[in-house]
């Protein structure tokens, strides 16, 4: 209150507000992060000459706004920051850190490539964004090498919880599960010691993907519930399309396609407004591949019912076989016929058989 309320020198009132705001990263508490930020940029406005602080200030603000989606505006405020006369070598290199993440998300390679370098000349440690770089670049064995060096140098917890997650996600998409699962029992175990919806949306997404990977679709799903949930109370639609596709997956692995196709195309739908173009083009591929498939647009459980009526099972037979009700029965049976375009089952069967679905 003695800060807020201006009975501090300017001097003192910018090291608690600094000192605060990195204290509340540190401790993963994004709501008082936020609280802080607004309150030091209200300050910053009154204290024109205290540049050094108007730096962190704007960085601060690049931070937030990167994770709540405007990434323009991150980026503007990042370059501000870094430019500002005063700021610290430190500061410029998270400044140039954050503008490397931000081009990397929306696909923009050889700006972030230059970003991450210049952050690292301010002796900034390039990592984990490099190495998810070169994983967008398609260059896994790089990214592994990458990250697998800095995951394996000392460093404390808030360090880890740093690293750890995108460890977990090169992890996985280079097929190493055992070390994927290693790091994300690791980030549970870090997590015990925070009260902090941020860690708990970080570990619980690592753990979906995880458990995603290894084949078990139903916790993979329970894990990644909690994970969205918490992450649109945070206002981050980033990591919140991220996880809904995960989900879409989770739920086409159950055979629920219904399902899946409404969660990728929420998914989609948020890439698309953040203009996060791997992203975008990842799961746009991911549909066409679902749809052009060989089940010849139907779902697996649309393929079941086809093979059922195939061998001459009536819909209320149908509906026992697979614990359906038969209302449902009736409509993976007129979906069938639409999508096969046939209007009868001696059709849909004669079909089954000529396209080897049987």
């Amino acid at each position: 209150m003695a800060v807020t309320s201006s009975e501090l020198s300017p001097i003192v009132s910018g090291i608690v507000y600094c000192g605060v705001i990195l204290g509340c990263q540190d401790a993963f508490e994004l709501p008082r992060a936020q609280q802080w930020t607004a309150a030091l940029t209200r300050w910053c406005e009154h204290q024109p000459d205290v540049v050094a602080f108007t730096g962190r200030c704007l960085l601060h603000r690049a931070e937030i706004m990167q994770l709540h989606g405007e990434w323009a505006r991150a980026l503007e405020e990042a370059r501000r920051a870094g430019e500002r006369q005063g700021m610290t070598q430190a500061g410029a290199g998270q400044a140039f850190y954050v503008r490397g993440d931000i081009h990397r998300l929306r696909g923009e390679h050889a700006a972030a490539e230059e970003a991450y370098r210049d952050a690292s000349r301010c002796g900034r440690e390039p990592q984990p964004g490099l190495a998810l770089l070169r994983l967008a670049q398609g260059n896994g064995d790089a990214a592994a090498a990458s990250i697998r060096r800095v995951v394996d140098e000392p460093s404390d917890r808030v360090a880890r919880v740093r690293l750890l997650p995108a460890y977990i996600e090169i992890m996985l998409a280079v097929g190493d599960r055992e070390e994927a699962r290693v790091a994300c029992s690791e980030l549970e175990e870090i997590a015990e010691g925070y009260q902090s919806a941020m860690l708990g949306a970080l570990v619980a997404q690592a753990r979906g993907a995880v458990e995603l990977t290894a084949g078990d679709a139903p916790a993979a799903l329970t894990a990644l519930r909690r994970a969205g949930q918490a992450w649109e109370e945070l206002e981050a639609p980033y990591v919140a399309a991220r996880v809904r596709e995960l989900m879409g997956l989770a739920c086409r692995a159950l055979g629920d396609d219904d399902s899946a196709a409404l969660e990728l195309d929420a998914a989609r739908g948020g890439f698309a407004q953040l203009e996060a173009a791997p992203d975008l083009a990842r799961i746009d591929a991911l549909i066409l591949r679902t749809a052009s498939d060989d089940s010849h647009g139907l779902t697996p459980r649309e393929l079941q019912v086809l093979r059922l009526v195939a061998a001459g099972a009536t819909n209320k037979a149908i509906a026992a076989e697979l614990v359906l009700s038969e209302r449902t029965v009736d409509r993976h049976v007129s979906n069938i016929f639409t999508k096969l375009r046939v209007s009868s089952r001696a059709a849909a069967t004669a079909y089954a058989y000529q396209h080897q679905l049987v």
